[in-house]
Parts: structure tokens; C-alpha cells; sequence
């Protein structure tokens, strides 16, 4: 079985399958790419061992789609909401000719840094934790692919942008280096992925649908 959720902005990915497990009582659950706890929108989950192994062979090329909106004028040391907030530019000196540079400059293949706060090992541990003890890290650049980026809003400081990207592709690093590029820093402040291949949010259902849809079966079962 397979499962189109909207997760909430809140819990971690692993706390979702932790809730699908309790719901369905089936240990082997897994989900279809990682969102982070600020994040909500499409998280694709499998149920049962047989599922669990066609999501990775169904998802592992998937493109992936976000509304995201970036905070300018400021960085994070997480480059998301979650860090500790500077202040490093005016961004009510930006213009919309600027923006519009900069989706173009983000377009296409690009050159990207992960987040120092992120799930990558360096050797063997994960850079979060490297992070988190102000360790010295090298994560190194890999090649990326913005297949699509249009501007949704632009109300100083605030940029939202709905993007279409290849996986592997950090939308935290985007919002920093877009930052980057204008002068005026800029960090991750809402993220909504709105869908992941084929799976699309409209027609995600919530953890609350999903627990009465099992309901309802099980009724039905116990009925029969």
C-alpha cells in the first residue's frame, strides 16, 4: 500500500512513519524523501515490505515541486526558520528586476552546497551533528538541477517562488544563495512541497483520514 500524505509543518518525517505504523500496526513503513519539520505538503509513504520497496525504485528519480518563501535581509545558522537568525542586508532595496536575475542565474544546472545542518555523512557522521559541536566540515559542492522557478510574490522582505527541482536538491541552500546572490542574505522561512512525481498535494489526504479510513476497514472486517 501506498499513501499520499500531507504532513504538517511540526513533526519530523520519522515521527509521521512512527503514527503510520500505529495507525495501520505494520512495522515496515517508509516514506518517499525527507521533509524537514518546518516543511508540510507531499510525503509519500509505503506500507508493508513489498511497498516499501517500490517506493524507493518508483521515487528515486522523481522530480519534486515547492512553494517556498524566503526571508530577505537576514541569514540563519540553519538556513531555515529553525536557526539562530542574523541580520545581514536591507532588503527593501531589492527590486523586482533583481529577483528576476536571480531565478534566472538559479535556473538550470547548478552548483549547490548542502546545509551544514543536514542529514549528509562526513565520514560516517551525519553533518548535523558535526554542526552542532561547531566542527570543521567540508560538504563539498554537487550539481543539481532547477528544472523550473517562477515568482509567485514579491513583497519585500519576503520572495515566494514556486520551484521544480531534481532530487538531491536543497531548497534551504536555494533560498541562502539566492540570498547570497542579491547582497542581502536570505534563509528558508516557509516550505510546501506540492508534489513528488505523479503525487500530487491536492490529493493528499492527512494522518486523520488515513486513521479513519483504516477504521472503517477494520469495522468492516470485523463485521463481514
Amino acid at each position: 500500500m501506498m499513501f499520499n500524505l500531507h504532513k504538517p509543518s511540526g513533526p519530523t518525517s520519522h515521527d509521521i512513519v512512527q503514527r503510520v505504523r500505529r495507525i495501520t500496526g505494520e512495522r515496515k513503513v517508509g516514506h518517499g524523501g525527507t521533509l524537514d519539520p518546518l516543511a508540510e505538503g507531499v510525503l509519500v509513504i509505503g506500507v508493508g515490505r513489498d511497498s516499501t520497496k517500490k517506493l524507493h525504485e518508483l521515487l528515486k528519480e522523481a522530480e519534486k515541486e515547492y512553494v517556498a518563501t524566503i526571508e530577505l535581509g537576514k541569514v540563519s545558522s540553519t538556513d531555515d526558520s529553525e536557526g539562530l537568525l542574523q541580520i545581514t542586508g536591507d532588503a527593501m532595496v531589492i527590486t523586482k528586476q533583481q529577483i528576476e536575475s536571480a531565478i534566472n542565474q538559479f535556473t538550470g544546472q547548478i552548483q549547490q552546497t548542502p546545509p551544514r545542518y543536514s542529514a549528509i555523512k562526513i565520514r560516517g557522521i551525519p553533518a548535523y551533528k558535526l554542526a552542532r559541536k561547531n566542527a570543521d566540515m567540508d560538504l563539498g559542492q554537487r550539481t543539481v538541477e532547477i528544472k523550473k522557478m517562477d515568482l509567485i510574490k514579491f513583497n519585500p522582505p519576503f520572495l515566494t517562488i514556486k520551484v521544480t527541482v531534481s532530487p538531491g536538491t536543497y531548497i534551504r541552500s536555494l533560498a541562502r544563495d539566492i540570498g547570497t546572490y542579491l547582497g542581502v542574505g536570505g534563509y528558508l522561512k516557509e516550505l510546501t512541497r506540492t508534489r513528488v512525481g505523479d503525487f500530487n498535494l491536492g490529493e493528499s489526504i492527512s494522518l486523520e483520514q488515513l486513521a479513519k479510513q483504516f477504521k472503517m476497514s477494520n469495522t468492516n472486517v470485523n463485521e463481514g
